[in-house]
Order: structure tokens, then C-alpha cells, then sequence
């Protein structure tokens, strides 16, 4: 299929997926800022994996080990966000984490111990945005409980010192992989992806690469926080998961793949783009979305394989996607329904698609997706599931 006339400007961005695609790290990120389309606006799920969440994080903080007795030997506490993104969810954990503790040292202990909080993400994450927030929760001087700082890289490397940590979190995070396989963006390989934008359905072959990718990097993962959480301290684990009772090629349950933004509409929106002589075939196959959702199972394995954690609770949960309140308000509205869903793939996806296809091309992808959600209004009577697995585990 020929490029339209009018889009050979973008012929130079169409052609750069091999190069974004192999240093993912770079790009990879939540929309950053606070418009319309950023993560800040647009993270709704998040919160709500995180509420579901907390009475476990609370037990673990509740149960851990006390590491100063008094004042006078006491060091300060070291609480890591892995994965921060921007916005508020990432602030009211820390918060939480570090009034917790707070309250337990005053209790058990009498004294109130000094925090440094680490807001770690890639490079790429908006930072700025993330510090400006959180100036803005402690107007007028009102005291900060906690010392930050900003740790830009990839919480698959070594990121601290060893034995440098005694809380790590990581929420919403854990789902998204180092890399897009390389087997993936060889055109001449069987995993080749052709006709789809992620892993659910996918054949076999794409879809084993992405689990081996998926392994190694959890793996490494745990590796590395095995060396910088002290003993006795915690690491908290909320991530994207699927059930126990689904194959890889099934990332998500029966309920939720024609909904979910990942899947039909998604795929339909780049096949738009064809069809209208925007971009070519190649180009929509070498786009790849670098999530996988583990199972309880793969989770296990690797904490087991790495040794030096006891996983003290591990647990498999369903979120709907919004609320039945929200879902009758956009039944009477599918517009907005449509504009709701392309703010959150902006929010999620906007950084990649934008180094795939330009940021011109990458509008007009979200305009496509919106279209398609908003006029199939089948959509609006089906619930979408977002499943994730939540672990606590202890550095031992």
C-alpha cells in the first residue's frame, strides 16, 4: 500500500520504530503533565489497584521489623517507590508508608525517625510534574515528613547501594517489560506480530517471547532488590496479573478482552490508519505494547528462583474499570465514553506511539480510537476487569 501524498513529511517517522523499539528505555513513561491525556489525569485505575491494595501494604508495615530501639542510634528510614509516574498515587503511598511507620516507631519506641522517600522511574518520566505535586501537598512550609529524592533509571538495574533500603514498592509498574523481544521486530522471524499491537490472541511464537522476556526481566528484578533491601525489610509488589487458570496467549479473562484498550479497538484504530494510506503494514506490525501480565505461578517460580525473600502473602484480584455510577452516566453519553478511553491510552501509551509514528500520526491514532469506542455502543453494556497480583514479601 502507497503512503498518502500528504503524510511523506511523516515517512521519516513511520520508519524509526526499529530504533525507539531497541532502546525502550528511553521513551518509555506515563504522559507526563496535567492536561487532558496525562497519567495525573487519567489514572483512575491505578488508584483504585492501590486502594484495593492497601490493607495488605498496612499489614506488612504493621508486621515488619523495627531497625532502630532508640533516638540515639537511629538512622534514617529508606522507603523506595519503583515506578513512581507521576501524580498523586505515587504521593499518598509514600505518605501512608512513611505516617505508618511513623506511628509504629512512636509507639513501640517513643521517638520519630528521620525518612528519605526515592521517587524512582526512568529518565524519561516526567519528574518535574511529580515534584511540583508534591510541593503542592505541603503548602505554606507545612513540614514534609520525609526527605526526596529523584531516582531516574531502570528498576531493572541495580538503582541503590546494597543493603541500602528497608521498604520497596512498586505499584502499577512491574506489568511493563524492559524491551520488546527482539524476535518480535524481526520481520523474517515467526514471532513476528502481524495484525495486532499487543500479545492477547497472539500466536504462539510471539507470544513465548514475550514470556521469556517476561521471565528474565522479573528475575533480574528481584535480583537486584535482593541486593539493596536490607534483611528484615519489605518488598511490596502490585502489578498487572492475569488468572491462574489462563494460558500466556489469554493476558486477559473472558470478560474483558473485547473491552479492555489494548485489544479490538486499538487494533482497529491502526487498521484505520492503513486503510486511509496513513501508514503501512510494517509499520502497525513493528508497533508492540511491552506489557505481560504474569500469573500467580510465574510470580512464585522466580521469587523462589532468586532466594532471599519469603513471600508472606500473594493474592490474584479483579478491578472493573469504573464504577456502575460512571458506566450509566457514559450508557447516556458514549461520547464522552469514547473521549474517557482515548485519554487513558494518551496517558498510557501517547510517549511509544509518538516515537513510532510522530506525534502528528499519533493524534490522529487516538482520534481513530476514540471514533471506534464511541460508536460501538456494545461496549458500554460489557464491564472490563483489570486483574493484578499483589505479593508482600520479606528480605530474608
Amino acid at each position: 500500500m502507497e503512503l498518502s501524498s500528504s503524510n511523506i513529511s511523516n515517512t521519516y517517522f513511520v520508519k524509526q520504530w526499529q530504533t525507539w523499539a531497541g532502546s525502550l528505555h528511553r521513551v518509555l513513561c506515563m504522559q507526563g503533565g496535567d492536561g487532558d491525556g496525562s497519567y495525573a489525569k487519567n489514572s483512575e485505575a491505578s488508584a483504585s489497584a492501590i486502594t484495593l491494595c492497601q490493607p495488605l501494604l498496612l499489614s506488612a508495615l504493621q508486621s515488619m521489623k523495627l531497625f532502630f530501639l532508640s533516638k540515639e542510634d537511629a538512622d534514617s528510614i529508606r522507603v523506595a517507590d519503583l515506578g513512581c509516574a507521576t501524580g498523586y498515587n505515587t504521593l499518598a503511598t509514600m505518605n501512608m508508608v512513611v505516617n505508618t511507620l511513623t506511628q509504629r516507631y512512636l509507639n513501640v519506641c517513643g521517638f520519630e525517625p528521620e525518612f528519605e522517600a526515592f521517587f524512582c522511574d526512568l529518565p524519561s518520566n516526567d519528574f518535574n510534574s511529580l515534584f511540583r505535586s508534591l510541593e503542592a501537598m505541603f503548602p505554606d512550609g507545612k513540614a514534609r515528613q520525609y526527605y526526596a529524592v529523584g531516582v531516574p533509571g531502570s528498576f531493572y538495574h541495580r538503582l541503590f547501594p546494597r543493603r541500602k533500603l528497608h521498604v520497596a514498592v512498586t505499584l502499577s509498574a512491574l506489568h511493563w517489560l524492559s524491551k520488546i523481544p527482539d524476535a518480535v521486530l524481526d520481520k523474517t522471524s515467526g514471532s513476528w506480530n502481524r495484525g495486532r499491537v499487543w500479545i492477547e490472541g497472539a500466536k504462539k511464537e510471539v507470544v513465548e517471547a514475550y514470556a521469556r522476556q517476561s521471565e528474565k526481566d522479573l528475575e533480574d528484578f528481584l535480583r537486584h532488590r535482593r541486593e539493596e533491601i536490607v534483611v528484615g525489610g519489605i518488598l511490596f509488589i502490585l502489578m498487572g496479573g492475569r488468572p491462574g487458570s489462563e494460558p500466556p496467549e489469554n493476558q486477559l479473562d473472558a470478560d474483558s478482552r473485547a473491552k479492555h484498550p489494548f485489544t479490538v479497538s486499538m487494533d482497529q484504530a491502526w487498521q484505520d490508519l492503513i486503510n486511509e494510506g496513513l501508514i503501512d503494514e510494517e509499520t502497525r506490525d513493528g508497533f508492540n505494547i511491552p506489557a505481560y501480565m504474569r500469573n500467580v505461578e510465574e510470580v512464585e517460580a522466580a521469587v523462589k528462583k532468586c532466594g532471599g525473600f519469603e513471600i508472606k502473602r500473594i493474592e490474584y484480584k479483579r478491578i472493573a474499570e469504573h464504577s456502575e455510577e460512571k458506566q450509566e452516566e457514559w450508557i447516556k453519553d458514549p461520547g464522552s465514553y469514547g473521549r474517557a478511553k482515548a485519554n487513558l491510552v494518551r496517558a498510557t501509551l501517547r510517549p511509544i506511539v509518538d516515537a513510532h509514528i510522530g506525534p502528528d500520526l499519533s493524534e490522529q491514532l487516538f482520534q481513530r480510537f476514540q471514533n471506534r469506542v464511541s460508536s460501538d455502543t456494545a461496549l458500554l453494556h460489557k464491564t472490563c476487569f483489570y486483574g493484578v497480583i499483589i505479593m508482600s514479601a520479606i528480605r530474608v
